[in-house]
């Protein structure tokens, strides 16, 4: 049986804060020499377009295509996908995007308006946006899911045009995606993936249409693409590590705990796995359950990696100091194991997203339960949210003044202006006065 050497701590410590932080520092300082590459293949697609992304996806994905019109594929294209799929594939994949959509549904934003006292009109139009770009990694590194979290949002706000970039590595097609793609309503897809499909994402060449908003995660390229061009376009978030943060009473089956903390871990050896709970004895068989179970698992060695690294057990004193320590570590994913984890979960004010009850895995929220997986990392739960409808809507202000209001509003927005020492200002609002 193996020995993983996972940190334990104790908040009774005297030094647990300077542990704590030493946990859960990760350095997310940009690789220049990744920097300095991606700068180049964006100015490059910036200038030279479509030739740039033939040229590139040919070096990088080993393909052999002289044009963008050999990587575009068309809705027969996914539909072959999808119907090539094995039938419980098919039928797991229909039931997971029905749940995001219904869920998804749910968080449209509506527009709204009031009138004043003076028949002033107040209020704010919500609009969608019109193109979205969707990345999604591929290869061996095929995730349907990020496909429907990303896509159905999106076609749920309303975006009419969304178009999906993945890559192809020697031209290897992946039927779970475009499967995933074709039940999402992607309008178009494009066989590219890298920096150079980032650039011609953000800034259009003659066969891809430039977009508004960037989203879908990828590798260390992708992210330092994404970085550059926000501004010229939206992007959801610049993702860190996989996190799960399991609060537990110490009445759950250690081996469920243990294989909870590994569906975080099995990402990559960044990825962090931490089990807060004030029972030392159940600290105890969680780590013999570690030890015994990471056996089985094909991704042990990146397991083994990942909670030696970063993962760790901690006994607290008591449940609300779990909360309190919960709350500085504003984790991606929140899985609250206990009786009354709806009660509790009332403590919580800074996670992506909160499972609760022994019965929650959190891998149910990555595929089918329904709210979104795309959520924020490295303690960024302090002030963002998982990506939702919300994220391809925006917001306009109206605002219709009458003329009574013109004359009482006027008179405030002058004064103002002339303190402020910008006359045109006021004398544009003192032009409507009636005297």
């Amino acid at each position: 049986m193996s020995e993983i050497n996972i940190k334990r701590l104790s908040s009774a410590q005297s030094t647990f804060t300077e542990q704590l932080h030493a946990l859960l520092a990760f350095e997310t300082a940009q690789d220049d020499s990744i920097d300095e590459v991606v700068a180049g293949i964006l100015k490059d697609i910036k200038k030279r377009g479509d030739e740039a992304v033939v040229e590139y996806t040919n070096r990088f994905d080993k393909t052999q295509v002289s044009s963008v019109a050999q990587l575009h594929l068309s809705q027969d294209d996914l539909r072959k996908a999808l119907h090539a799929l094995p039938e419980a594939q098919r039928q797991a994949l229909q039931t997971a995007a029905d749940r995001v959509k219904s869920y998804h549904q749910k968080q449209l934003m509506e527009s709204w308006h009031y009138h004043d006292a003076e028949g002033n009109l107040l209020g704010q139009q919500v609009t969608a946006l019109d193109r979205v770009g969707l990345y999604v990694p591929g290869g061996k590194a095929a995730y349907p899911s990020s496909v429907l979290m990303n896509a159905i949002p999106a076609k749920v706000a309303g975006v009419q045009d969304l178009i999906m970039v993945v890559p192809t590595p020697n031209g290897e097609k992946n039927d779970l995606v475009l499967a995933a793609a074709a039940i999402a309503g992607v309008d178009q897809v494009f066989c590219i993936g890298g920096a150079q499909a980032v650039g011609a994402l953000a800034y259009g060449t003659q066969s891809i249409p430039q977009v508004d908003k960037i989203v879908g995660p990828g590798n260390a390229y992708v992210a330092a693409a994404k970085r550059r061009v926000f501004g010229v376009v939206g992007i959801d978030m610049v993702a860190g590590p996989s996190e799960i943060l399991v609060i537990c009473d110490g009445k759950t089956h250690p081996d469920w705990i243990a294989m909870d903390l590994f569906s975080q871990a099995e990402h990559d050896e960044l990825a962090q796995s931490i089990l807060l709970s004030p029972d030392a004895a159940f600290l105890d068989q969680v780590q013999q359950s570690i030890n015994r179970l990471v056996e089985q698992m094909p991704r042990k060695d990146i397991i083994s990696k990942s909670l030696q690294s970063r993962g760790a057990l901690i006994q607290v004193r008591d449940m609300d100091e779990a909360a309190e320590i919960c709350n500085f570590i504003a984790p991606e994913h929140l899985e609250l194991s206990m009786d009354d984890a709806l009660d509790f979960s009332k403590k919580i004010r800074h996670a992506g997203a909160i499972f609760m009850g022994r019965n929650t895995c959190e891998a149910l929220g990555d595929y089918c339960a329904g709210p979104n997986h795309v959520l924020p990392t490295s303690r960024t739960a302090r002030f963002s949210s998982p990506l939702g409808v919300y994220d391809f809507q925006k917001r306009s202000s109206l605002i219709l003044v009458s003329e009574a209001g013109a004359q009482s509003l006027g008179k405030v927005a002058a004064e103002l202006a002339y303190g402020e020492g910008l006359q045109a200002h006021a004398r544009s609002a003192e032009y409507r006065l009636k005297s």
